[in-house]
């Protein structure tokens, strides 16, 4: 018992940073000037490639690598989660660059919800009274907000969809956060080389443009890895439920961002709804704060 609460605090420690840094990558992405969504993908493939490997090296973890590889039969759940954060990553960087950064928050809010679905329809995944109050009170923050954006907010749904997903399958992985995370990228790198070629062929790159630009791109492999380092060492350690509103974190402080920094405009019933889904994130954070509560006080007994 006692090294299962270490586990949760340590799945804790790691989902906070990781969302901490996934809030500040709007500042990130706004600093490219005239670089088209589809190149800083690419480049954030290749760059987060090269980092892991260097990571790998230094640690001298590639003997599961390897083993990974040798065994492309099981590979299934990795390409899976290959594919999803690639499209996850493509469309955030969209809407950042479209000043769609409210958008993307509300996708970030929404991923819980779906992360939350699939914890109880998939791995049957069980929720407290009030953690069932905190859903509902989301569920109603979230519909007044779709309602409200008056079309198919599709970069939401993506953005939730997607990520939701991946969490899903990144818990199936056997690879430890690390190993999975690199061969995740190694999967899409064949497909990045391929687009940045042909981007070079057409004179169309903007990786040599300018020294700012290129360190920018090169910078783009690190700052993604590290942030989805961390959530991979969550994703391991924690219910879904658990990890899903600790993503909280991070689609609050885009919304900030957006309005403060991005001068995007809000209504008040926006404001309203943001408040409901804030409201849930606490009712849920106390019903886990009891359980872990609970469960130390019968440790305690226990020994």
């Amino acid at each position: 018992m006692a090294r299962k609460l270490d586990e949760n605090s340590q799945g804790i420690a790691y989902g906070a940073s990781a969302y901490l840094l996934w809030g500040c990558f709007p500042l990130f992405f706004a600093l490219f000037d005239g670089v088209p969504a589809y190149e800083i993908l690419t480049h954030r493939i290749v760059w987060s490639c090269v980092f892991l490997a260097l990571v790998i090296t230094l640690m001298r973890r590639w003997a599961p690598v390897v083993q990974a590889l040798a065994h492309p039969g099981r590979l299934g759940r990795v390409l899976g989660c290959a594919l999803l954060i690639g499209l996850n990553w493509g469309v955030y960087i969209y809407a950042v660059e479209t000043r769609h950064v409210l958008q993307a928050s509300l996708g970030y809010f929404l991923t819980p919800l779906v992360n939350v679905a699939l914890g109880m329809l998939v791995l049957r995944e069980s929720m407290a009274r009030l953690q069932g109050v905190a859903v509902a009170l989301a569920v109603v923050g979230i519909l007044v907000q779709l309602v409200l954006l008056g079309t198919i907010p599709w970069i939401s749904l993506i953005l939730a969809l997607s990520f939701g997903t991946y969490g899903l399958l990144r818990k199936q992985v056997l690879l430890d956060g690390l190993s999975g995370l690199f061969v995740e990228t190694l999967l899409l790198l064949p497909l990045a080389l391929l687009a940045l070629a042909a981007l070079a062929q057409m004179e169309l790159s903007h990786f040599t443009r300018d020294s700012r630009t290129l360190m920018l791109l090169v910078a783009s492999g690190v700052v993604t890895a590290i942030p989805l380092l961390a959530f991979a060492g969550a994703a391991r350690r924690l219910r879904l439920a658990t990890l899903g509103f600790l993503m909280y974190i991070n689609p609050s402080m885009q919304f900030l961002i957006a309005v403060f920094v991005f001068k995007e405009t809000v209504s008040l019933v926006q404001l309203a709804s943001f408040a409901l889904i804030w409201l849930a994130l606490l009712l849920y954070s106390w019903s886990a704060w009891q359980s872990m509560q609970s469960a130390k006080r019968r440790t305690g007994l226990e020994s």
